[in-house]
């Protein structure tokens, strides 16, 4: 299928990269080593059943919410304006 100047199978490879970005970023905020009894950002304690689902969790609830929050801000705008193409 034609498309205009980009080649066969372009929108294909966006849609591909967006998903490996999506997979690699959740992979990165997999918690990793010793988790601890009480929250690195506020001190709150981290309940316990919260400890024993996610081990290795650092946070609690409400300050990895703001993470998550944070972290959707921050995105990989993959489709450039025609005015940077040109250039």
């Amino acid at each position: 299928m034609a498309n205009g100047w980009a080649r066969d199978g372009a929108i294909q490879d966006q849609i591909d990269d967006t998903v490996k970005d999506a997979v690699l970023s959740a992979r990165a905020r997999l918690p990793i080593g010793e988790g601890t009894e009480y929250c690195d950002d506020c001190g709150e304690e981290i309940p316990k059943a919260r400890r024993e689902a996610l081990a290795g969790i650092r946070t609690c609830i409400s300050c990895q919410s703001i993470r998550d929050r944070q972290m959707r801000t921050a995105g990989i705008n993959r489709r450039g304006s025609k005015d940077s193409q040109l250039r």
